[in-house]
């Protein structure tokens, strides 16, 4: 008998991260049907956060994949997301995709840029 594959991913989909991203993809119709969350350069704390729509995953990307969701992150990104976690949070303020990201040693007050 075999174990089941308890390997944590090395970057976590929140299940309300997940089904927005479901909403997303079938309210727009179109073939980009997988969130890749990058880290670039830039922000009012060194590193900023990007998320697009994309239809091709790359030999180097992580996939995440929970509920029919996709996620995808591209290598360099990888090294600052390592154990972060990608949520979708709604609120009176609105809402927006967060990252909870234990790498981060600093951030703005918006949380869409960060210091390592």
């Amino acid at each position: 008998m075999f174990a089941a594959d308890t390997t944590e991913p090395p970057v976590k989909l929140s299940a309300s991260a997940a089904e927005r991203i479901n909403v997303i993809v079938e309210e727009l119709q179109s073939d980009k049907n997988m969130l890749r969350v990058a880290v670039n350069g830039g922000g009012c704390s060194g590193f900023q956060y990007s998320f697009d729509l994309d239809d091709t995953k790359n030999p180097d990307d992580t996939v995440v994949e929970k509920e029919g969701a996709t996620l995808l992150v591209d290598s360099v990104s990888l090294l600052y997301l390592a154990g972060a976690e990608i949520d979708y949070v709604s609120d009176l303020i609105g809402a927006s995709f967060q990252i909870k990201n234990p790498n981060a040693t600093a951030s703005c007050s918006c949380g869409s840029s960060f210091s390592v």
